[in-house]
């Protein structure tokens, strides 16, 4: 997790966030007042990255789109609400909750690195706990468009996957896509297994709840 960089002002503001109540989103100013397009961002994931930036503080109901093959069992997804909240912000990283329903268990963890982007899912229990698979994720190693950043699996995810049985996985890839205004879609992908959500941008939702484990001081 980066270290917020603190400097004058930005003093101020994590003191004022500090007394904040325990569940306020996290937000850095500059970002809540990012362009909606992205403009003056430097790289396609520069411009990616201020586009979801620029939705902080706000949700969003979704659908699945595509669920290939169907689940053979219990569907999570089936009949429950969809919603992503844009919810804690800062230069560096977004953490955008995805609740399934009453289960507020996952959080998308989308981050900066030194060439590109990296996106973790961060899968916590009911009572906070993290679930023996959590954290995993990929890299960016194409340039990507302002539109869309696609994630392989990185090696420690791969690490994670075998060791829990779940090599099947090392495969995966995911990929986020935004049209600003419009749409924002996740998806993951591996050979024989595609699953989409899309979110409506253009009718915010009540933000929900926080997710498990995170509605406390960070």
């Amino acid at each position: 997790m980066p270290l917020t960089r603190l400097a004058g002002g930005a003093l101020v503001l994590l003191i004022a966030a500090c007394r904040a109540p325990a569940d306020t989103p996290r937000v850095a100013a500059p970002y809540a007042q990012a362009t909606r397009g992205g403009a003056g961002a430097s790289t396609p994931a520069d411009a990616f990255f201020a586009r979801l930036s620029a939705l902080c503080g706000q949700a969003f109901a979704g659908r699945v789109v595509v669920d290939t093959p169907p689940p053979a069992g219990n569907d999570p997804f089936a009949g429950q609400a969809l919603v992503m909240h844009v919810r804690d912000c800062d230069e560096d990283e977004l953490r955008m909750p995805f609740h399934v329903g009453a289960d507020r268990s996952r959080t998308w963890v989308l981050g900066r690195t030194a060439t590109g982007l990296r996106l973790h899912h961060d899968h916590r229990h009911e009572d906070g706990s993290e679930d023996v698979l959590t954290m995993y994720g990929g890299h960016t190693v194409e340039p990507g468009t302002p539109g869309r950043q696609v994630f392989p699996a990185d090696a420690g995810s791969k690490a994670l996957f075998t060791r829990e049985g779940r090599a099947v996985s090392n495969a995966n890839a995911w990929a986020m896509e935004i049209a600003p205004g419009t749409m924002f879609a996740y998806a993951l992908t591996r050979p024989g297994r595609e699953f989409r959500v899309e979110f409506d941008l253009a009718a915010p939702v009540d933000p929900p709840p926080p997710a498990w484990g995170h509605d406390g001081p960070r």
